[in-house]
């Protein structure tokens, strides 16, 4: 098992090389305002943040939530962190990881900072409970070769809305450009038609956040009526019958 362990851990660097090449990295200072757009994570659960250094493979911040998370300290070394991924889901984080260099590749410099990755995989905590982490990142430092340098992530203990099926990966389009949902890996990336409008989005965010009727309609400055025919409208396009469903089939199918 150590020898497999290593064996991902190599590959997962080859892959991160690949990613940032030998490009200079800008100095960074972790300012959690600078990435207002990023709240565009849905929090359901514990969650935490972290910079992540491509090129160095190591984290250059890592939030404390991680401890209530998953119990490990803020100072966790990134091949301890990939020691804990689940064996099955290993081959996944690592195409996943392939694949997302490609998709940047394919888009003009300016599109990179207004794309989210979103993808999913199980890790074990430190009482050796596998735990289901919605993994999110945003590019924020690239070079004019389109190498990626620094990211931005944001780790969501989703276990209790999604317990079991296989990792899938999207990338959340924002300001206007296309969203590719539940991307197959080295297939053609085909833009996946939104089934949700934008304030049904904000609606299913709250939703998902816990929020009641009255509190979304507060947050959102419009009438209750008009949540609730929002609610009934998303429920009807997705096909749910209940709020449990809703929230379990958005991570499964990456509609935030």
């Amino acid at each position: 098992m150590e020898n497999n362990t290593s064996l991902f851990y190599d590959n997962v660097k080859k892959v991160w090389n690949e990613i940032a090449k030998k490009s200079d990295i800008k100095n960074v200072t972790f300012q959690v305002e600078l990435y207002k757009k990023l709240i565009d994570f849905f929090q359901v659960g514990n969650y935490y943040y972290f910079i992540f250094n491509v090129q160095k493979a190591k984290f250059e911040y890592m939030n404390e939530n991680i401890f209530t998370t998953l119990g490990y300290n803020s100072d966790i070394l990134v091949a301890d962190f990939l020691k804990k991924i689940h064996p099955e889901d290993q081959s996944y984080f690592l195409n996943f990881e392939k694949e997302l260099n490609i998709f940047f590749k394919t888009l003009e410099l300016d599109k990179i900072s207004k794309y989210k990755v979103q993808y999913d995989f199980r890790i074990k905590n430190a009482n050796n409970i596998y735990k289901r982490i919605l993994h999110q990142l945003m590019i924020i430092q690239h070079d004019d070769e389109k190498n990626l340098l620094l990211s931005f992530g944001v780790h969501t203990d989703i276990t209790h809305v999604k317990d079991n099926g296989v990792p899938k990966l999207s990338f959340i389009g924002f300001e206007g450009e296309p969203s590719y949902h539940n991307v197959k890996v080295d297939s053609v990336l085909y833009p996946t038609k939104e089934i949700l409008s934008k304030r049904e989005k904000e609606i299913l965010g709250l939703i998902i956040q816990g929020y009641k009727s009255f509190a979304i309609a507060d947050t959102l400055c419009i009438s209750k009526h008009t949540v609730d025919s929002h609610r009934k409208n998303i429920l009807k396009k997705t096909n749910c019958h209940n709020v449990s469903e809703l929230i379990s089939k958005s991570f499964q199918n990456s509609w935030i």
